[in-house]
């Protein structure tokens, strides 16, 4: 069958909504902190155990969507985030706490299921368009997720906004029950044959591993900069509070409208071009970071076009891995999305790294040393394929 609009538009609410526990930890981090009476920073560690287990979840189980029936899986997995955020909604310590961020993140895939489904059920001619979409309720439900927490716990406590996550989630576990369409696996072999042929795939593709690493060094700016951002609008000359802080996720929303632009850049055949611009313009966010310390004007400004940079990298470079090899489009997606979101973990981590060592402008300058890193992948892998294409044509 190939999905309607309507099929579409809810995918994309339902990732959205989904992959929104993944973020509503960050303006909290100061409530948290206060409660159980540790630093700021300290408190900082559970937005990279929540991306890390993403990264185990998209590792682990995002395959099993070429083994087994993907819609079931679905499933199963919005059911055990709802428990997972309650554990989170009645941690009495904060290693309970970092326990339940960690099986928040590993339940929170969800929308890397419905992606490649989404692909699957696509007319090829239109899978960029499907994407950037789905992708656009995914980019909306990340940053505006920090506005909503920062209300909610502001107003109610940051254990509120655990206990909402695990009603929507609860609810979006009966319409997904009967809105979503059954799809048939491929993979025919066992779990064992199946992870290993992730690596496999990491051996024979060369398309894959570029844009998995341009992506890991991509989403550590991405993660490097929410996490230490909620630091440094807490401090003076600041001092927001988690409710003004969680605004700023509204600003970053704009991003979300470049995303069906990109998508159909995608299926005209210049997906590796908008990868291009993406990097560039996640690089001049940084510029604008660095002197942007105490001014809210250059933070907005810099907010926008790190958001647009990121859509232009990733819905790309999603589109792009898309293309090869549909039969093994979970696995492909589980290698590309699983590395990319252990970048945003170590990213936050890189960045809390920096922020204790030297303030905001050194998380600014150990972002432009990824943004490097990100560009010489680009052009390394452009030089060698255009003297494959020489040696072809001589």
């Amino acid at each position: 069958m190939n999905l309607s609009k309507k099929n579409v538009l809810f995918m994309a609410a339902a990732t959205g909504l989904i992959v929104a526990n993944l973020y509503y930890c960050q303006p909290l981090i100061i409530l948290i902190a206060e409660e159980f009476n540790i630093p700021n920073a300290d408190a900082g560690t559970i937005t990279y155990l929540t991306q890390a287990g993403y990264a185990i979840g998209l590792f682990l189980m995002v395959p099993l969507g070429d083994k087994i029936e993907r819609k079931s899986q679905i499933l199963y997995t919005t059911f055990a985030s709802v428990i997972a955020l309650i554990i989170a909604a009645t941690a009495q310590s904060y290693f309970i706490l970092e326990i339940a961020s960690l099986l928040i993140g590993i339940t929170s895939i969800v929308p890397q299921l419905i992606l490649p489904l989404a692909a699957s059920l696509s007319a090829p001619e239109e899978r960029g368009k499907v994407v950037g979409t789905i992708m656009s309720g995914l980019l909306v439900g990340i940053l505006l997720s920090r506005t909503l927490s920062g209300f909610v716990g502001d107003m109610f406590g940051w254990r509120a906004m655990f206990w909402i996550a695990s009603g929507l989630c609860l609810v979006l576990f009966f319409i997904i029950k009967k809105q979503f369409p059954y799809n048939k696996p491929v993979f025919n072999g066992s779990y064992k044959q199946l992870i290993g042929s992730l690596f496999t795939l990491i051996k024979e593709q060369p398309l894959l591993r570029e844009a998995t690493l341009i992506n890991v060094f991509s989403f550590a700016q991405f993660g490097a900069f929410w996490t230490t951002m909620v630091l440094l609008l807490s401090e003076d000359p600041f001092n927001f509070s988690s409710t003004t802080i969680g605004l700023f996720g509204i600003i970053g929303a704009s991003g979300a409208l470049a995303a069906p632009l990109v998508g159909k850049l995608s299926d005209k055949g210049s997906s590796r071009i908008a990868v291009g611009y993406g990097c560039m313009l996640i690089a001049f966010s940084f510029v604008i970071f660095y002197f942007s310390g105490s001014s809210v004007i250059g933070i907005v400004f810099g907010i926008i076009f790190i958001d647009i940079g990121l859509q232009g990298v990733h819905i790309s470079n999603q589109t792009r891995v898309y293309s090869i090899l549909p039969e093994a489009r979970n696995r492909m997606n589980t290698v590309f999305m699983s590395f990319s979101f252990l970048g945003t973990a170590a990213g936050s981590a890189f960045g809390l790294f920096l922020w204790r060592f030297a303030g905001w402008h050194a998380v600014t300058l150990g972002c432009l040393l990824l943004s490097v890193l990100a560009f010489s992948v680009y052009a390394l892998t452009y030089k060698s394929k255009r003297k494959a294409v020489e040696s072809v044509n001589g």
